[in-house]
């Protein structure tokens, strides 16, 4: 038997966590710089970002690309691989737009 007991197992082990889904999100129209994406992402560390990504890169869900010229230039993008799961997560996405405000009231 695999590591996984069903899809949804796989899926959720690979987005980990609250920041992954906000930073697919943040990068879904296009490569963005580091300062941009930490802008986009509020609440998050620069420390929490760098790991957030190199795990998202290893993963295959984030492409880094580095510029070498002065000074230097870092764009992140989503791989084919991380605009499917954006596109897997848009409807849950609208699900928790449709009900946010009985989920913010949960005790």
């Amino acid at each position: 038997m695999g590591k996984y007991t069903c899809g949804l197992d796989a899926a959720i082990a690979v987005m980990g966590g609250k920041w992954k889904g906000l930073i697919l999100f943040a990068l879904q129209d296009g490569p963005v710089r580091f300062g941009e994406l930490r802008r986009a992402v509020p609440g998050i560390s620069e420390r929490m970002l760098i790991l957030q990504l190199r795990e998202m890169e290893a993963s295959g869900l984030v492409h880094r690309e580095v510029y070498h010229q002065v000074p230097p230039k870092v764009e992140y993008s989503l791989t084919d691989f991380g605009h499917s799961l954006n596109t897997a997560m848009a409807p849950l996405g609208e699900w928790g737009e449709e009900h946010m405000e009985r989920i913010e009231a949960l005790p």
